[in-house]
């Protein structure tokens, strides 16, 4: 049996359920699992030891809203959005155009290296989705190349409807030969209800033939306006709806109702739809920031995340998201860690293993150039990942 001691941790976060924050600690890994946790005085011995220095320890990023699979990028786009210009998600179409001259060899050497860059900034479980196919042959390809190189991959043939396709029509083929092709492949379904994207109703079919093949259910909602993504999502038992920066009373109490069999002091019972806020992307495009704060208030659990993509938010820097939730969301430290560990592990149904550092998950820890997790939000902008251990092994 492998064993390894984590010794001289100064501060341990470690996101359980009673939000237990250890002094002076250390950390014991079993064949890539958590076996022990305490203070380091009464550690158990270990094949092998390491001192971290008196740093900071945290659980890895779960990172659970992400657009890898692409080429090219849209600097110009930003250029003219910063000057003034309006986001729209006709942009799409250029990255599409992009990722359909690549190569496979290519596209999944990007991803790859995305994904890498991830890891080394202490993203330690990522979700990423195609939608930039948007074609059969193309959404398939980028299904079957994306499977091994995340830990979630979601399907988004319904990002965009492309020029020269009749809405209706389009849909039908995301529901159908395109879902067929790709179900193996993917553990989520996910559609842009947006204006500019997918109505209610043709978002209501694409969520339905999800449900009709098992597959688990995401909703982009409410980015760019009012909308009827909040409900949607709540009504298909979505595992997360993401973006949030419009959100009245109705969707407030929709939300955190899809939470009333769940109780937060156990984290038993049965979860409710993740409201997934996506702080990068709001300061690129401009829009207000997502309520997080009202959220956690109406009793919604939230995640934040990445929200990488070459149009929107281009940063896989998990740190900086946690810094703009606390600067500029009013999350307290340890609400905004928490959103980007286990609320993340929440809305992709897989809290029962990351998220959180716990006897018998696995021992994805962020290690930090720093005594204490504050400096994540204290020295915004900094480097201060020191190092990151995945299942154990460090990176």
């Amino acid at each position: 049996m492998a064993t390894l001691l984590l010794t001289n941790i100064g501060q341990l976060t470690t996101v359980d359920a009673k939000g237990r924050v250890l002094e002076d600690a250390a950390v014991l890994i079993e064949d890539g699992l958590v076996a022990w946790i305490g203070n380091m005085a009464h550690a158990p011995a270990a094949g092998h030891e390491i001192d971290l220095g008196g740093r900071a320890v945290l659980p890895g990023w779960v990172d659970s809203h992400s657009h890898l699979i692409f080429g090219g990028d849209r600097a110009e786009e930003f250029v003219a959005r910063m000057a003034g210009q309006s986001y729209a998600a006709g942009g799409i179409a250029v990255t599409t155009s992009a990722t359909g001259q690549l190569s496979d060899k290519a596209l999944a050497d990007l991803v790859a290296d995305r994904r890498r860059e991830a890891l080394a900034m202490g993203t330690t479980w990522m979700e990423t989705k195609t939608g930039y196919g948007l074609a059969l042959e193309e959404e398939t390809r980028h299904s079957v190349l994306g499977k091994p190189l995340v830990d979630s991959l979601t399907f988004l043939g319904a990002h965009l409807v492309p020029a020269g396709w009749d809405a209706d029509d389009y849909t039908d083929l995301v529901t159908r030969p395109m879902l067929d092709a790709v179900a193996a492949y993917v553990d989520f379904v996910d559609v842009f209800c947006e204006r500019g994207a997918f109505t209610e109703e043709q978002s209501r079919r694409v969520l339905d033939a999800a449900r009709n093949k098992g597959l688990a259910t995401k909703v982009h909602g409410n980015q760019l306006g009012p909308g009827p993504g909040v409900k949607l999502a709540v009504e298909f038992g979505s595992h997360s709806v993401d973006h949030v920066n419009y959100l009245d009373e109705q969707d407030l109490q929709t939300l955190a109702g899809s939470w009333a069999g769940w109780d937060t002091g156990t984290r038993t019972g049965t979860a409710g739809t993740v409201a997934t806020c996506l702080p990068a992307c709001d300061l690129s495009t401009r829009q207000p920031l997502a309520p997080g704060r009202a959220l956690l208030d109406a009793g919604v659990r939230i995640a934040l995340a990445s929200n990488c993509n070459p149009g929107t938010s281009y940063t896989s820097n998990m740190n900086f998201c946690v810094a703009t939730a606390v600067l500029q969301m009013d999350l307290t430290l340890a609400e905004a860690i928490e959103a980007a560990t286990y609320g993340g592990a929440l809305a992709l149904g897989v809290a029962d293993q990351v998220g959180s550092i716990e006897i018998g998950k696995r021992a994805d820890l962020h290690v930090l150039d720093a005594p204490v997790a504050a400096h994540l939000a204290y020295r915004p902008g900094m480097n201060l990942t020191h190092s990151v251990y995945r299942a154990g092994k460090a990176i």
